[in-house]
C-alpha cells in the first residue's frame, strides 16, 4: 500500500500527470464529471447516479451491459450506494453514455459540489423507518445535485430513525428520522411494555401510568411500536438536523442542530446551508472545519435560527443521542 507523500505515490502522481498531457485529458475535470481515473494507464471508473441506492432493473441491466461491453465484466457497489464500472478506456466515454442515455440515466459527480445523496429504505419498507427517507433524498437529488460549494465535497445522508444505517452523525449534512411519542391516558393499561422496549430508559410507571424523561428520550419510537392498545401514539413525526460531520483519515462527527424539521425545512437548510458556508469557507475547508474556526453558534443563529427551526443549544440535548453522553457534555 501507497502512502501520500512516499516516493512511490509521488512516482504515480508524476506517470498520472504524464498520462494526461500525452492523451490530451483532464484528469481533474473528468473525475467531476464522474469518470475518475485508475492506476491503470488509460483506465477509468465510471461512477454512476444513485441517490438513495435506487437503482430500476433495467438500469442494473445496462450497468452490466456497459461493464460486459466497456469493462471488465464487473461493477463495484460503492460505499455510498452508487454503481460503479471499473477499467472503462477514456476512448469509450462517448459510447458510454450514450448507453446511460437509453435508460435515462447519467454518471455522478466529484469535487467541490453537493454529491449524490445517500439513503437508507425509510418507511417505504422498512419496519424501524419513521421517515420518507426514499422520497425526500430523490428530491434532494433533483434540486441540488452537482451544485458549487466552492470549497470541498459536500454529502448529505437521511437515516429514517436511530439506529442512523446510513451514518447522519458523518456528514457535512445529515437528517434522521425521529418521533415524538404522547400517552393517551384514558386507553393506557399500565401493562409496562413500552417501560421494558426503551432502551433509553426515558419511561418510568408513576401512579400505573408510564412517565416520560424528555432529556432522555432519543425519540426513536419504540414506545409506540410496541404498545398493545394504541395508547402511546405519534404526537409529531420529522428530521433531526447534523452539520459538519465526515468521515475518512480525519474523521468528525456532526454536531445535531435543529429538531423535527419538516420536509420542506430540510430542503431550506440544505440552501442556507450552502449559502452559508461558500462566502465563509476557506480553501479547500470541509464545513466541519468551518464550523469549528468559526463557532458552532455562528452557524446556529445564521442559518438554522433564521429559518425558525427548533434549535439545538444545549451540549446536553445533543449527547444523548450518543452512547452515555460520552459526546459534547463537558
Amino acid at each position: 500500500m501507497t502512502e501520500t507523500g512516499t516516493p512511490a505515490m509521488e512516482g504515480l502522481k508524476a506517470g498520472l500527470r504524464k498520462e494526461s498531457r500525452s492523451a490530451g485529458l483532464d484528469f481533474d475535470k473528468l473525475k467531476s464529471g464522474g469518470f475518475i481515473k485508475q492506476t491503470q494507464k488509460d483506465l477509468f471508473t465510471v461512477r454512476l447516479r444513485c441517490p438513495g441506492g435506487k437503482v430500476t432493473a433495467d438500469r442494473l441491466r445496462k450497468a452490466a451491459e456497459i461493464a460486459d461491453k466497456y469493462g471488465r465484466g464487473e461493477v463495484h457497489i460503492s460505499v455510498r450506494q452508487s454503481v460503479e464500472v471499473p477499467y472503462v478506456s477514456y476512448k469509450h466515454f462517448d459510447a458510454v453514455n450514450g448507453a446511460l442515455a437509453e435508460v435515462g440515466w447519467s454518471v455522478a459527480s466529484c469535487g467541490p459540489r453537493i454529491r449524490v445523496p445517500t439513503a437508507c429504505a425509510g418507511c417505504t419498507y422498512n419496519p424501524n423507518g419513521l421517515t420518507d427517507t426514499q422520497g425526500v433524498c430523490a428530491e434532494v437529488d433533483r434540486r441540488y445535485f452537482g451544485t458549487a460549494t466552492g470549497h470541498h465535497k459536500f454529502k448529505i445522508s437521511f437515516s429514517g430513525c436511530p439506529i442512523d444505517c446510513f451514518r447522519t452523525r458523518e456528514m457535512d449534512l445529515g437528517f434522521q428520522g425521529v418521533l415524538e411519542p404522547e400517552l393517551k391516558d384514558d386507553l393506557c393499561t399500565g401493562c409496562e411494555l413500552c417501560v421494558k422496549a426503551c432502551d433509553e430508559h426515558a419511561l418510568k410507571m408513576q401512579d400505573e401510568l408510564p412517565v416520560r424523561d424528555n432529556g432522555l428520550c432519543n425519540h426513536c419510537g419504540d414506545c409506540v411500536k410496541v404498545c398493545p392498545v394504541d395508547a402511546m401514539v405519534r404526537k409529531r413525526v420529522g428530521w433531526l438536523a447534523r452539520v459538519g460531520g465526515k468521515h475518512g483519515k480525519h474523521p468528525y462527527f456532526a454536531y445535531e442542530v435543529a429538531n423535527f424539521l419538516s420536509n420542506e425545512q430540510v430542503y431550506a437548510l440544505i440552501e442556507k446551508t450552502i449559502e452559508w458556508y461558500k462566502p465563509l469557507g476557506q480553501g479547500r475547508e470541509r464545513i466541519g472545519a468551518a464550523i469549528e474556526r468559526l463557532g458552532l453558534d455562528k452557524y446556529i443563529d445564521e442559518v438554522a435560527a433564521p429559518l425558525g427551526l427548533e434549535v439545538i443549544r444545549d451540549s446536553k440535548e445533543r449527547a444523548k443521542y450518543y452512547t452515555r453522553g460520552n459526546f459534547y457534555v463537558s
